[in-house]
C-alpha cells in the first residue's frame, strides 16, 4: 500500500469518523445546556474546518493533485496527531 492509499484510509477510517463523533458530542453538550459558550463555538468551528479540509485532501488524492512529499508530510502529521490522543 502506497502513502496515498495510507493517507486516504487514515482520513476515511479514522480521522473523519473521530471528528464527526467529536462534533456530535459537542452538539449534545450544547443541546443539553441550551447555550454554547464562546469556546464551544470556536471548537465546533475548528472541528468543522478540519473535517472540510480532510474531505478536500481526499478529493485531491482522487485527482492525483498532491505530490509524493506532500502526501508523506500530511500522513506523518496525521499519524503523529493521532498517536498524541
Amino acid at each position: 500500500m502506497n502513502n496515498a492509499d495510507k493517507l486516504k484510509n487514515l482520513l476515511e477510517l479514522e480521522i473523519i469518523p473521530d471528528l464527526e463523533a467529536a462534533i456530535d458530542e459537542l452538539f449534545s453538550v450544547i443541546d443539553k445546556s441550551k447555550n454554547a459558550s464562546k469556546e464551544q463555538k470556536q471548537d465546533l468551528e475548528e472541528m468543522r474546518e478540519m473535517r472540510t479540509e480532510c474531505f478536500a485532501i481526499i478529493e485531491e488524492l482522487g485527482r492525483n493533485e498532491l505530490e509524493a512529499d506532500e502526501i508523506e508530510e500530511l500522513l506523518n502529521e496525521l499519524v503523529e496527531m493521532k498517536t498524541e490522543e
